[in-house]
């Protein structure tokens, strides 16, 4: 983990980046997934920072999830005071679901039915964004990423992200750092998806993660399930490959 005083300075240069990349690209805000957990939260508190309370706008998604995140979601945007709606997702879903399983005539895989929900997700924050002219920002940590613990074109999808090079335990010191509550940051890691936590998921720890992305090793169990991980999904971190040939180009 980055020392105490070289994490504060990255943290802030992260928020100057975020008010940049804003201005850069003449957005007039950002469109957040107010999860109620710790990354989400912490990007919140980033973006309040950098661009003011009125620019950050946090959606709380449900789609037939723990009522405890929604009121955690709540509890976040209350702390930074800034702009909060709900869209409930779970008709849209269920209907979304019963609609495909018709069509092909099969019942689609559980990792499809889990993967439905981030992608939807994914889909409503661009519609917001899109209408208001505003940027979807990312809430992704550098564990998570290494490991492809994301869903493709769901939450991996965003136009920039500012904690994806900081790994969960100095995501969580940065959201000490702003502000973040308490119970937020004390809660387990959980993507809102199923009943196990992150960890369980994964079958590694995030302390085990965060070793080996700064030693290069950790116990033997634990590296071969991150190997694993990160080798099955090398995908979810390339740009997506198109065909070429030799042509003339006008621009690009």
């Amino acid at each position: 983990m980055l020392d105490k005083q070289k994490l504060i300075l990255e943290s802030e240069n992260a928020v100057t980046w975020i008010k940049k990349y804003v201005e850069e690209n003449k957005s007039k805000g950002v469109v957040i997934g107010n999860s109620g957990g710790k990354d989400s939260a912490t990007v919140i508190a980033m973006a309040t920072k950098a661009l003011g309370k009125e620019k950050v706008l946090t959606v709380a998604m449900p789609c037939n999830s723990n009522k405890e995140d929604l009121e955690d979601a709540k509890l976040v945007s209350n702390k930074f005071e800034v702009p909060f709606i709900e869209i409930d997702l779970a008709k849209i879903y269920n209907e979304y679901e019963n609609t495909i399983t018709r069509v092909i005539e099969t019942n689609i895989s559980d990792n499809s039915k889990t993967n439905i929900k981030p992608r939807l997700r994914m889909t409503t924050l661009y519609a917001i964004a899109q209408t208001m002219e505003y940027l979807v920002i990312g809430t992704g940590n550098l564990c998570e990423i290494l490991v492809g613990y994301t869903t493709k074109w769901g939450d991996s999808a965003y136009d920039f992200n500012p904690i994806g090079n900081f790994t969960a335990t100095e995501v969580l010191e940065i959201g000490k750092y702003l502000g973040v509550p308490d119970k937020i940051l004390k809660k387990s890691p959980n993507d809102g998806l199923g009943m196990k936590t992150d960890e369980e998921k994964m079958g590694v720890t995030y302390k085990q993660i965060e070793k080996y992305i700064e030693t290069g090793r950790t116990d033997d169990a634990a590296m071969k399930i991150i190997e694993k991980l990160n080798n099955s999904t090398q995908h979810k971190r390339k740009k997506v490959p198109i065909y070429t040939f030799e042509r003339k180009k006008f621009l690009m």
